[in-house]
């Protein structure tokens, strides 16, 4: 018999007490052992949590169980949990955690003090897709060259609507709030944080990169415009909140935007609140991931298949690596980031004005690749919307606040990165 304590019994921790306890012949079979709840946490213990469990207000008897193999962390949150985890590895202890923020904040601690205690977190990631599985035990033959991935279904959600509804953002943000699916302050979704936890972590495990959130570029969708969809339609392209890990010939680029991306790709095809990761090995070619990203019942069951694999002994480093890389991969500044560009923005409807456009950005080696002009509500302006050769990230920026100092051009300029 394995028993667990389950610090958090909210939507995902009540999921696993109840998996564990209807399934319980088929992940005794595929364990070798029984897996029982033995105790839960919760904040409040007036509400009803739909559980068979003993639930208390205080982690620690969760802790100091000398009877409970593996602890369960989802409260989420970073500075609390941090410092239960720690002190149930210290008691030698297993932790299982969906805790993103957590892990994106002190994943490298954490694994310093687990050593070779279990200390698991495929949860934590795109849901119910075992992206963390296919990083750390499938893939391991490969230099991953890149990874994008649809991350975050709140936003997923909003663009597939925007897309193919013609819905504007503030009404379909409404939306997702009344569904459940995005908070009473979307920032965290919308703004690109959460999946920017999720970029970080998936990043150590493939290039060994320790950095945190905020030093690496995230950007949201709230700018995301009806003429922004319009253009991308008309040129093939899909806008998707992606985040990208690509390796770079200085180091390994990761961020979290707004991102304009074929319309016949694979994880262009991904709508509504699904998650899907695109791995791209340098042996296996593109791998493709795709399923629930969030969810009691879809999450629940890769906390369990954490789970499985300590009580069966199969344990992996927790960030996957063996031993320090010799050429250990460094994140790539911001400013040396290269890629395409679309750029929208309001100008004069007069002869001139794309001439003294153009010689600003070939003051920056910037060429344009395609271009389209909108009539604007003002007679007098027009919505010039172009999309640039690839260039660097520090030469579009510089050109964009030159690109306002012109008379001719009025309000901000809004900017979508373009991966192909």
């Amino acid at each position: 018999m394995v028993k667990i304590g389950i610090l958090g019994v909210g939507t995902v921790g009540a999921s696993v007490a109840n998996i564990l306890e209807t399934n319980a012949d088929i992940i005794e079979a595929r364990a070798g052992k029984r897996i029982e709840v033995k105790h839960g946490v919760v904040k409040n213990l007036n509400r009803d949590r739909g559980v068979n469990i003993t639930l208390s207000d205080d982690p620690m008897e969760v802790i100091n169980d000398p009877e409970i193999d593996i602890v369960v962390e989802l409260m989420g949150g970073v500075d609390e949990p941090y410092a239960l985890v720690k002190q149930a590895l210290q008691k030698g202890k297993a932790v299982v955690t969906a805790n993103k923020a957590l892990l994106a904040y002190h994943r490298y601690e954490l694994q310093a003090i687990a050593g070779d205690i279990p200390l698991m977190y495929e949860a934590s990631t795109a849901g119910g897709i075992p992206i963390i599985g296919a990083l750390k035990n499938g893939l391991t033959a490969n230099h991953i060259v890149s990874i994008q991935g649809i991350m975050n279904g709140t936003t997923n959600y909003m663009l597939t609507k925007m897309i193919n509804e013609g819905a504007n953002y503030d009404e379909i943000l409404k939306e997702a709030q009344d569904l459940g699916y995005a908070e009473a302050d979307p920032t965290f979704d919308v703004g690109g944080f959460d999946a920017s936890h999720k970029l970080l972590i998936l990043a150590s495990i493939a290039y060994g990169i320790d950095a945190k959130p905020e030093d690496i570029l995230i950007e949201g969708i709230e700018n995301i415009t009806q003429t922004d969809v319009a253009f991308a339609k008309e040129f093939g392209y899909e806008i998707k909140l992606l985040g990208i890990a690509k390796k770079a010939k200085n180091g390994v680029e990761l961020r979290v935007h707004p991102t304009m991306i074929p319309k016949d790709s694979m994880i262009a095809k991904v709508d509504g609140v699904m998650n899907a990761v695109s791995v791209v090995g340098d042996r296996v070619g593109e791998t493709m991931y795709y399923g629930a990203g969030a969810g009691g019942d879809a999450t629940a069951s890769a906390v369990i298949a954490d789970i499985i694999e300590i009580v069966r002994g199969n344990t992996a480093p927790m960030l996957g690596f063996k031993k320090s890389l010799e050429d250990a991969q460094e994140l790539l500044p911001e400013d040396e980031i290269v890629t395409q560009y679309y750029l929208r923005m309001q100008v004069d409807d007069k002869s001139g004005v794309l001439a003294r456009i153009t010689k600003e950005l070939g003051a920056f080696d910037i060429s344009i690749e395609s271009m389209l002009q909108k009539p604007h509500r003002n007679d007098e302006r027009v919505k010039l919307l172009f999309t640039t050769h690839t260039c660097q990230e520090e030469k579009i920026q510089a050109a964009i606040f030159e690109l306002k100092k012109l008379d001719c051009v009025h309000d901000e300029i809004a900017m979508i990165r373009i991966e192909k």
